[in-house]
């Protein structure tokens, strides 16, 4: 995939060289060529086209941007209402991610969503401590958040 890359900057590289005038858009009509051009020898190289990985990755970002949304409009109904009626607890919950990376990146897009913070990781396990403002309410749309974020993170990471 990293080649793939390269040569597509090196042909939007190429591209600009042979116009007299540089531009941004010169370069960005060099590297969608160039992406034309990897797609149809793709067959040539030994992984699969890097355009899949990188939609995968924007769906992620789509997906992150939707569930900061809806999960800040849910803390900020809580902290709202007259009456705060919260139960804060820390639950076990399994994941599906096998390496550091993938881990990681899912223990930081739990805890930048408003309502959950993954207090620890057990690796070996695969097991998140995770902290909820309200338990009862938020383990069901945590879980479902979790699931989520797992599928995209294994389409961008495997």
């Amino acid at each position: 995939m990293t080649m793939q890359i390269l040569l597509n900057l090196l042909v939007a590289m190429i591209w600009m060289l042979l116009h007299d005038k540089w531009s941004m858009l010169t370069f960005v009509i060099g590297f969608i060529l160039g992406a034309f051009i990897i797609f149809s020898m793709r067959r040539f190289f030994p992984t699969p086209f890097y355009g899949r990985k990188l939609w995968s990755l924007a769906k992620l970002v789509g997906l992150f941007s939707l569930e900061l949304f809806v999960s800040s409009a849910v803390v900020s109904w809580q902290i709202i209402r007259p009456r705060l009626n919260i139960e804060p607890g820390i639950f076990k919950m399994k994941t599906r991610m096998r390496t550091e990376w993938e881990l990681s990146m899912l223990a930081n897009l739990m805890t930048l969503t408003p309502g959950s913070v993954v207090m620890e990781i057990a690796p070996d396990e695969g097991i998140m401590y995770v902290h909820a403002m309200d338990v009862p309410s938020m383990k069901k749309s945590i879980l479902r958040t979790r699931d989520r974020f797992e599928d995209a993170i294994i389409e961008v990471m495997r």
